[in-house]
């Protein structure tokens, strides 16, 4: 029986684009928690919830020749353009595989498993890092990156605008996700049978005209219009969605603000023998 798909983004090629878009704004704090969590040269590496492949893509950079990364997607769809992008970036060793978490086989014992933005649309979370666990070696690493929506994206000072946005992509009207999901890691965590994990936390955050993040939460906001008018009644006329990213970049940048996306939580663990 297929696991139901949750995902509130929906499966088209707008929404590749927009994961692609949103590796230019969380790639670099990705980064830095995989690398304070341990992720580092020769490791095997598990990364579920591939979508277009940026965090395989990173995962390898830091595993190395050495290392071994596997992706694991439902959409098999996505995972061709993930192919692609790994044929591009002359990668070797960076495998993709269609499959549904809770039916996952594999006879590879793998030394780490990751992901991101992956947790918050399971309807179990910690049954999902059980099952996945048997293909992890004693004292092998569980990392997983995951937003929290308790400060939601906001600017700095705040301006009418970024409330109208908050207001907009309310998390009570986001079917299918767990919004609030990387404070609710550690409970996760040790329900799977991990020991209590460390966390970090950090929040992508700029201004100015150049910054990407105006792009990445317009086109969030974008490809789930249709799921929170469906849901809350939301009016697409008034939010305007076409001409939403010039004035959210207009109000930050007329003002010297900054803009604030929303919390970040990293959280690391090892599985016991």
């Amino acid at each position: 029986m297929s696991e139901r798909d949750t995902y509130a983004m929906g499966r088209t090629q707008a929404e590749t684009r927009r994961l692609m878009l949103q590796h230019q704004v969380y790639g670099p704090l990705t980064r830095r928690f995989f690398e304070t969590a341990g992720l580092g040269p020769g490791m095997k590496v598990l990364d579920i919830g591939s979508g277009a492949g940026d965090v395989a893509l990173l995962a390898a950079d830091l595993v190395g020749p050495s290392g071994l990364v596997l992706g694991i997607d439902m959409n098999a769809d996505i995972l061709a353009t993930a192919r692609e992008r790994v044929d591009l970036a002359g990668w070797t060793n960076i495998g993709f595989q269609s499959a549904e978490f809770m039916a996952f086989e594999t006879p590879v014992v793998f030394d780490a498993i990751v992901g991101r933005f992956v947790l918050m649309y399971q309807k179990d979370a910690a049954a999902v890092l059980r099952h996945l666990m048997k293909f992890l070696r004693v004292g092998g690493l569980v990392a997983f990156h995951e937003l929290d929506m308790t400060y939601p994206p906001t600017s700095m000072p705040v301006s009418d605008l970024s409330r109208q946005l908050q207001e907009w992509m309310g998390m009570r009207a986001t079917p299918g996700a767990e919004m609030m999901m990387g404070s609710k890691m550690l409970a996760a965590y040790e329900a799977a049978g991990l020991p209590t994990p460390q966390l970090m936390i950090e929040a992508a955050a700029g201004g100015g005209e150049d910054w990407p993040g105006y792009e990445l939460l317009v086109q969030t906001f974008r490809s789930l219009l249709p799921m929170l008018q469906k849901a809350s009644g939301l009016d697409p006329g008034a939010v305007d969605i076409d001409t939403l990213e010039d004035r959210l970049r207009r109000d930050v940048v007329s003002r010297q603000a900054i803009f604030m996306m929303p919390l970040m939580f990293g959280v690391w663990s090892r599985k016991l023998g």
